[in-house]
């Protein structure tokens, strides 16, 4: 069944919590995919690790340059690994096609000052 990424961005914006969530990421962007129809039937934990979960459900990796003036799609999803004296679950969030979103919508890319400040390494999928 493919995923409906108009249903995955409403999910997301709908569902955000108010200033930095809860620090629950990889729930709320699963919870997004299944909305959209994705079967998840293993599923990630922590941020960090939902690469594999993306691929198995038909995204592919892409190549980000600058995240800061990337023109990213809706139905982008984001993973990033955590920066030095950050949380160690990292990070993973979903593009609505305007906000970054995961259990809170993000100013930009980067989930936060400590992740801005470090930009540890990431990587992009695209469905």
């Amino acid at each position: 069944m493919p995923l409906n990424l108009d249903q995955f961005a409403q999910h997301l914006r709908t569902n955000a919590l108010p200033g930095f969530g809860q620090g629950k990421c990889a729930k709320y962007v699963r919870m997004a995919l299944q909305a959209g129809g994705a079967q998840i039937s293993q599923y990630a934990p922590a941020g960090r690790d939902f690469g594999p979960v993306l691929l198995q459900l038909g995204f592919h990796a892409i190549t980000v340059d600058n995240p800061d003036t990337f023109h990213f799609m809706k139905g982008d999803v984001m993973v990033m690994q955590p920066y030095t004296g950050g949380n160690q679950n990292g990070h993973v969030a979903g593009y609505d096609g305007s906000k970054w979103i995961s259990d809170f919508i993000q100013s930009d890319f980067w989930a936060g000052p400590g992740y801005r400040a470090e930009r540890p390494s990431h990587v992009v999928y695209r469905y």
